[in-house]
């Protein structure tokens, strides 16, 4: 792969911390990147282009970096990290992977990675941040409705086999269209087409949380009473949510919408909201520093001892284990 970005530098630095600053500018506090061991001296380099719901960012440098989304209601991006030359040492949620140019990793709303060029190499690799809503409306075009909750990726993404070369040619077709000189290829709109070709692609490429809604085909669009009900509950997730109140917004009855869930969604409409409430907490839990129960309360959980239990049922593990891999 030619240098990319070359026609879109932001910064050269013998300082490190030219080098982080940068990516918090480039990814629009999206990101906060923290060295993990001391700053090292040696070339720091940065490339990117930044739009509304992705940025792309080429790195040359070896420093080790930790980096974590940023903490709140919103969830957060998803990174994608490819090689361009010289290899990292990844980990992600506790999984572990060498990213190369046969290997990228993918992070998810919430996680943190650790990157360490290895054998202290200046390492030069492709960041690109990708905005979870994104993703959210090119599953919904797939499949006739919006996740249900967070797709949620594999880490290793496996370059070198028919899926993974497709990711890596739209990938490629990407920098190509943001390094020509050609006007037409400046538009957002073709750079925002091409995006979505790339999260398509992902969605059917990788195994994820729903890769199994995939499978299934498209599906007929949501009635609305039932898109009704999803937009309240996630306007006011933080707030205490009954089921007559949900009714309500959907302009339906109680028997209805429980009906309409369990059809639809396969569970009942309290059941929905517990979960995606859960998520929602899971990814603040691992994104910001924030006591477990402080981020709870704020997601309107009322019972901390019940919040664990239902917690632990749903993803393995104690919100406190959760907490200790932040």
């Amino acid at each position: 792969m030619p240098t990319p970005l070359r026609n879109h530098p932001i910064t050269r630095s013998q300082n490190p911390a030219d080098l982080l600053n940068a990516a918090t500018r480039l990814f629009g506090g999206s990101v906060a990147a923290s060295p993990l061991a001391e700053l090292c001296d040696g070339d720091h380099e940065l490339r990117g282009v930044a739009a509304h719901d992705f940025a792309v960012g080429y790195f040359a440098s070896p420093l080790d970096v930790r980096v974590a989304s940023a903490a709140g209601r919103n969830r957060g991006p998803y990174f994608i990290n490819i090689g361009v030359s010289g290899a990292i040492s990844a980990s992600c949620g506790g999984l572990r992977a060498t990213l190369d140019k046969a290997t990228a990793g993918i992070a998810n709303p919430g996680d943190i990675q650790e990157l360490r060029p290895l054998r202290g190499q200046r390492s030069r690799f492709l960041g690109l941040r990708i905005d979870a809503a994104l993703v959210d409306q090119e599953f919904a075009a797939l499949t006739g409705r919006p996740p249900v909750s967070t797709v949620r990726f594999d880490f290793a993404l496996d370059l070198a086999k028919p899926k993974g070369r497709a990711v890596r040619l739209l990938v490629r077709s990407l920098l190509e269209q943001l390094d020509s000189e050609d006007p037409l290829f400046q538009r957002a709109e073709l750079q925002r087409s091409q995006l979505r070709c790339l999260v398509t692609a992902l969605l059917l490429a990788q195994p994820h949380s729903h890769t199994g809604d995939l499978h299934d085909g498209p599906a007929p669009g949501y009635p609305r009473s039932l898109r009704a009900a999803l937009a309240f509950i996630e306007a006011n997730l933080t707030e205490h949510i009954g089921l007559d109140a949900i009714a309500r917004a959907a302009g339906c009855s109680t028997r209805t919408l429980t009906s309409t869930f369990r059809d639809r969604l396969g569970l009942s409409p309290m059941s929905y909201v517990r979960n995606l409430r859960l998520d929602r907490i899971r990814e603040d839990i691992l994104a910001s520093t924030d006591p477990v129960g402080a981020i709870a309360y704020r997601w309107g959980v009322a019972h901390l001892g019940r919040f664990a239990g239902q917690y632990r049922d749903r993803f393995a593990e104690l919100p406190s284990d959760t907490a200790a891999r932040r």
